[in-house]
């Protein structure tokens, strides 16, 4: 029964907040779980929690890549990103959010119990900071950069 109140309060928090973003996202969560419920197998939201996250990335994925398909973005554009200041902080602030978010599913797979933190902590920035809720993943590599530094040092 607590799931539901968590989901609820994060349900109204967005509601509140005005982020429709996590509003969707803590419906269809909702939904699934409520259909696992009535259904009673859990499978659905079982599958949904270990493959959502891949969903999510292909979709993501997809949308940054249509103004490649549109003609926006051209090989000579993605050249020039290279001639410019924050051309080159941009190419390189990509490359480390890939690595981080490469490092964080590791991270997440062997230290379940640093999740809910990620998840308070991304719940946090998008409430309080209008932030967008793509944050555990990258949030998770750098955990893992920071443990890492820390045990290096240690």
């Amino acid at each position: 029964m607590s799931e539901y109140l968590t989901l609820g309060a994060v349900l109204l928090l967005s509601i509140v907040g005005q982020n429709m973003t996590v509003v969707y996202a803590a419906v269809i969560v909702l939904a699934i779980k409520i259909f696992a419920q009535v259904s009673g197998s859990p499978i659905i939201l079982d599958y949904f929690g270990s493959h959502g996250l891949n969903f999510g990335i292909i979709i993501l994925t997809a949308a940054i890549l249509v103004p490649i398909a549109n003609g926006t973005v051209t090989i000579s554009t993605m050249i020039d990103s290279f001639k410019t200041p924050i051309g080159i902080v941009a190419v390189t602030a990509g490359l480390l959010a890939a690595i981080s978010g490469g490092a964080g599913v590791p991270l997440m797979q062997e230290n379940p119990n640093v999740i809910p933190a990620l998840i308070v902590g991304t719940m946090a920035g998008v409430f309080f900071f209008k932030g967008i809720a793509v944050g555990p993943l990258i949030a998770a590599g750098f955990t893992y950069f920071v443990m890492a530094l820390l045990q290096h040092f240690k």
